[in-house]
């Protein structure tokens, strides 16, 4: 498997590791969103003493607007996360004269 396999298979992992633990075992309700975000992201995201965050976070990925996250709204997130994270190398490279 390559890099990028093992990556795409880790994703689907880890969302499947949180969602339906409650209901739908295939989409991450308020709670579980809230546990994979502590316990995943916790890096990007910072620690969040904001309890309206999680509810923020819920309602831009919910685009069905069904009160859940499925796969597909999941994977926006870690996408805007990933190219944010691509920005900021980048920026940090050519301000250190690497690139």
């Amino acid at each position: 498997m390559s890099d990028l396999e093992g990556c795409m298979t880790t994703l689907i992992a880890v969302f499947h590791a949180y969602s339906g633990k409650e209901g739908d075992k295939y989409k991450l309700n308020k709670g579980e969103l809230k546990e994979l975000l502590t316990n995943e992201l916790s890096g990007f995201l910072g620690s969040q003493k904001d309890a309206a965050a999680v509810d923020k976070v819920m309602k831009d990925l919910d685009s069905n607007k069904d009160g859940e996250v499925d796969f597909q709204e999941f994977i926006i997130l870690v996408a805007a996360l990933t190219v944010a994270c691509s920005d900021f190398f980048k920026e940090y490279l050519e301000s250190s004269g690497k690139i």
